[in-house]
């Protein structure tokens, strides 16, 4: 992320009508220069044939476009009264296979409170699986037995991480008319397999909040990087993401920066890499292993996987206008997902 702009100096500009034209003091530009520039280009008093000086970033003319940072340059959640349409496209690899899933859904502030926020959530669209509508019994039966989940409504903390299921209680309510429809269409047992898993799923709390934590879009829009970024715009971070199934979901170590401009389109720009951060190894991964089999005092940590997110935010609200996620891990063979969501404008 750019930690500086560049004023290219004009004929007759001193470094007191440079400063002020920012609005710092001149030995504050000048510290901030020497700090990032060559020795060569260093200003000892005044300019001396310096064609170009480092200024900071958040050293412009037009204040509006500084993002409004909260204390401690921190993201603040606001995301009262909104409603966004949103396009969402999942690639999951594994080896040299790959699958692509496309659907479209909505996002709908309901209430803020002690500080929770919380949302509805529902699919707008058809399940598209490699460009062609899911027509395979299989893929189909999975889609429309889901939709018993939506509208779905969750909660996130403060910091706008999935945080809980809120309507569970309702999914048992809609289960029936939802099986009434799959058996006017399907029959065998196919149909009662996936009307097996659903019905226990819907049936057990527990089970709820561990098939929707798995859920790549919540889990990308509501990731939680709303939090202090401090004086240099970048916080460390340690995280876990769903790539694959396990009960303790791996764990990654990144950095996230902000930017303290917003961008052209008037957004704001987080991004964040990282690697995987594991004490279990490979085959304790492909074995499903909720922990490390070896123990040791200073163990080998397992690097073998990536992170990287980038996000638009709505300055008005918060919410992503935009994001991509994508998380490796590898295995046998390398595992990765990719979360595509795109803000779609209404006409």
């Amino acid at each position: 992320m750019q930690k500086y702009n560049i004023h290219t100096v004009q004929k007759d500009e001193t470094l007191k009508s440079i400063a002020s034209r920012y609005g710092l003091d001149k030995d504050v530009l000048k510290l901030f220069h020497n700090n990032h520039c060559v020795v060569k280009d260093m200003i000892l008093i005044n300019l001396n044939g310096q064609k170009e000086l480092f200024v900071p970033r958040t050293a412009v003319a037009d204040k509006d476009s500084l993002v409004k940072f909260g204390k401690g340059n921190s993201l603040i959640l606001q995301p009262e009264n909104s409603v966004r349409k949103y396009s969402v496209v999942i690639i999951i690899e594994k080896g040299n296979a790959q699958s692509e899933l496309k659907y479209e859904t909505s996002v709908r502030w309901l209430k803020t409170e002690k500080g929770q926020h919380f949302f509805e959530i529902d699919r707008t669209s058809d399940l598209y699986l490699n460009e062609e509508e899911v027509n395979e019994i299989a893929d189909l039966l999975a889609y429309r037995t889901s939709k018993v989940l939506y509208p779905l409504q969750i909660s996130t903390d403060e910091h706008g991480k999935f945080d809980a299921i809120e309507n569970a209680e309702v999914f048992p309510k809609r289960w029936p008319a939802v099986k009434e429809e799959l058996y006017k269409e399907f029959e065998g047992e196919t149909v009662d397999e996936y009307c097996g898993k659903i019905e226990k799923v819907i049936s057990e709390p527990e089970a709820i909040s561990l098939y929707l934590k798995n859920d790549y879009f919540i889990r990308a829009l509501f990731f939680g990087i709303y939090e202090s970024f401090g004086k240099e715009y970048r916080r460390e971070v340690t995280t876990t993401f769903p790539v694959v199934d396990n009960a303790i979901e791996p764990r990654y170590r990144l950095t996230l920066e902000t930017d303290p401009l917003k961008g052209e389109t008037g957004l704001i720009t987080i991004e964040g890499s990282g690697t995987l951060y594991e004490e279990r190894d490979i085959d304790d991964l492909i074995r499903k292993s909720p922990f490390s089999l070896i123990i040791e005092d200073n163990p080998v940590m397992n690097e073998e996987g990536t992170f990287r997110i980038i996000s638009y935010l709505k300055e008005e609200t918060s919410l992503p206008e935009s994001l991509y996620l994508e998380c490796s891990i590898m295995l046998q063979e390398e595992k990765k997902i990719s979360v595509s969501v795109s803000g779609i404008d209404e006409k």
